[in-house]
């Protein structure tokens, strides 16, 4: 449906590129509603169209306003939402400051930000807006409602012309019961976004019965179809949030953590009671997010270490006679509460590490990715394990595993020795079930992906302990239980596949099934840097992707379009080499990549960062 149009009314159109982009005719001249990728120009000059006045943004995302740039037409109005104004006029904050960069638990706003603020790039004049802001432009009115939820700033506009209502109303909602992808609505209500799976359905139902209330005459998304029946499209789509929701609480690990942010679910039925905890084993020692193995010899075997304070319990053992020597460290994923102080960790105890490969990768480049709770700190990995490796530790037999629960980079470790099967699961489980309530972590949906390869490895293995990070005693499950989780995200499967307009839930659910590598390196004026754009095709037959880098304007630079046919469930890469211009400034720089995925536009979809020196 790239670059074509949908008739509304006489004086209204809508042009299909990667988003909608409304336009509001008055004989020669225009108002639109987004902006896109800038492909509307093709249905404005069919229409003989010379002047854009006006551009009402619904929000700010990079697919909604990129093109932005090439309206060249003079003194431009350009209508934001007021809580999102500053990244229109000031993105280069959110680029350079370290605290959107590293250690991220806070998710507001996303990563899908303009590369470039707009203020500099033409005539504009931008006027932020509010709910109850009324603009009259032709023979139209246009109303503002706030509507956030999919961003926190997000606004519909209410166009009434022709003697018709329309509702512009952004990715509040992509057609009949569905959205286009759930990560934008990760947000804390009572912690950190980071554990806030579908945090903003509250805001969204709020904003969806604002619009329904309304009574436009249809709801015209960013993405999506239009919806000539609003209640019942806005009806389902409640029902389907609440629904998945609830499959969500049903066994989830924060139940254990913070049972007051569930209350009101407690004791409802299809969900699974909390697992008491065990006795520890003597031979173990836990410290904040470190668990400690102290084998016969004396020996100690360390699992993550995220603080100092770990380092000295360590040497306090090694004065008091328990410890002898510390002869390894397993490091269970990347998060920074389990790596920010393993330099000075192997800078005191110079022992080998061990990490699952995917870890690895995170480990030895953190800047080469961007994800949630990230640390900069950079750790050499001496053993990069694979799936099902084993090898001897004193008394001990340990298995790693690839274990991609609460994250996708993530290991488990099996630790058998006498009496005990003990399972190392970082931060995956608790007594209450899966730590699966950050959409940003990849946690996949699926037979043999995600939590559900975690679970059948569980009931294949059947430890006698599981260890969280975060949890001092020991658990387990039984394998009824474990049953009862995997068929919860067998239901979930289901649902969120409703929830989404693809073909496996996994592209809604997965925020990096496309993504950059590096996500972040230097680039040196002159030279040429390489960037692989990395995808992973969740469906059951090949797909086809198409990617373009945009470049900043001043470097005057552009490189073809490469393209790669993926196989069913893999990953596929495409890469690109191009010269950093000698006039290119000295400074951090975000190249985005265009991206069409199967015959699907997505725009501007990812982004990496380039630090430019000279």
């Amino acid at each position: 449906m790239a670059d074509q149009y949908s008739c509304l009314s006489d004086h209204l159109f809508v042009h299909h590129g990667a988003i909608n982009v409304g336009i509001l005719r008055d004989g020669n001249r225009a108002l639109l509603i987004d902006f896109g990728s800038g492909s509307v120009r093709s249905t404005l000059d069919a229409f003989q169209i010379t002047r854009v006045e006006s551009v009402l943004f619904t929000h700010h995302h990079r697919d909604q306003a990129s093109g932005v740039g090439q309206l060249t037409d003079s003194k431009v109005n350009i209508g934001v939402p007021a809580q999102e104004r500053a990244w229109f006029e000031e993105v280069e904050k959110f680029w350079n400051d370290p605290a959107t960069r590293w250690h991220l638990y806070n998710i507001h706003p996303h990563s899908l930000m303009l590369t470039e603020s707009i203020s500099g790039k033409g005539e504009y004049e931008i006027h932020p807006h509010t709910e109850g802001d009324v603009i009259h432009w032709g023979d139209a009115r246009i109303s503002v409602i706030d509507t956030p939820g999919h961003t926190d700033g997000s606004v519909s506009y209410m166009v009434e012309v022709d003697g018709q209502r329309f509702a512009f109303c952004g990715d509040v909602i992509y057609d009949k019961g569905q959205i286009w992808e759930l990560y934008s609505l990760q947000k804390g209500e009572t912690t950190t976004d980071y554990h806030g799976f579908l945090g903003s359905r509250k805001e969204l139902r709020k904003s969806l019965l604002k619009l329904r209330s309304a009574e436009p005459t249809a709801l015209i998304p960013s993405h999506g179809n239009f919806m000539d029946k609003p209640a019942e499209a806005i009806n389902t789509l409640i029902e389907r949030l609440d629904e998945c929701y609830d499959k969500y609480v049903a066994i989830s690990a924060l139940r254990h953590y913070f049972p007051e942010m569930f209350a009101e679910f407690e004791g409802r039925d299809g969900h699974m009671p909390i697992r008491s905890g065990k006795p520890t084993p003597e031979l173990l020692r836990h410290y904040g997010t470190t668990w400690l193995i102290i084998s016969k010899t004396g020996e100690a075997f360390v699992m993550d270490c995220g603080g100092p304070n770990v380092i000295k319990e360590i040497q306090n053992l090694q004065e008091s006679g328990a410890v002898s020597s510390v002869s390894g460290i397993w490091v269970t994923h990347y998060h920074d509460d389990h790596v920010d102080a393993i330099p000075q960790f192997l800078k005191t105890f110079g022992c080998p590490v061990y990490a699952d490969k995917s870890v690895a990768d995170v480990l030895e480049n953190p800047r080469g990715f961007r994800t949630p709770c990230i640390s900069p700190a950079q750790v050499q990995i001496h053993y990069r394990t694979e799936d099902g490796e084993s090898w001897t530790w004193n008394e001990f037999r340990m298995t790693a595993y690839h274990f991609p629960g609460q994250t996708y980079y993530h290991g488990g470790l099996l630790v058998e020795g006498p009496g005990v099967r003990m399972f190392f699961a970082g931060d995956s489980f608790t007594m209450s079930g899966i730590d699966d309530y950050c959409s940003g972590n990849r946690n996949w949906l699926g037979q043999g992906v995600g939590f559900d390869r975690c679970l059948k490895l569980m009931q294949d293995l059947k430890p006698t302990h599981i260890f969280n990070c975060h949890v001092d005693t020991a658990f387990d499950f039984t394998h009824q239980e474990l049953q009862f989780m995997r068929e919860n995200l067998a239901q979930r499967e289901k649902l969120y596949g409703q929830l989404f307009p693809w073909d496996s839930p996994n592209y809604g659910m997965d925020e990096y099934w496309v993504q950059c590598y590096p996500y972040e390196q230097d680039a040196v004026t002159g030279e040429t840097v390489n960037l692989r754009v990395d995808i992973t095709n969740h469906s059951e037959s090949e797909r086809s992707t198409t990617c373009q880098p945009i470049f900043p304007a001043s470097w005057n630079m552009e490189i073809e379009t490469k393209s790669a046919s993926i196989p069913a469930k893999s990953d596929g890469h495409i890469t690109f080499s191009f010269p950093i211009p000698e006039n290119a400034p000295p400074k951090r720089t975000v190249i985005s990549v265009d991206v069409n995925y199967n015959g699907r536009p997505l725009g501007q979809f990812r982004e990496a960062v380039l630090v430019v020196k000279k």
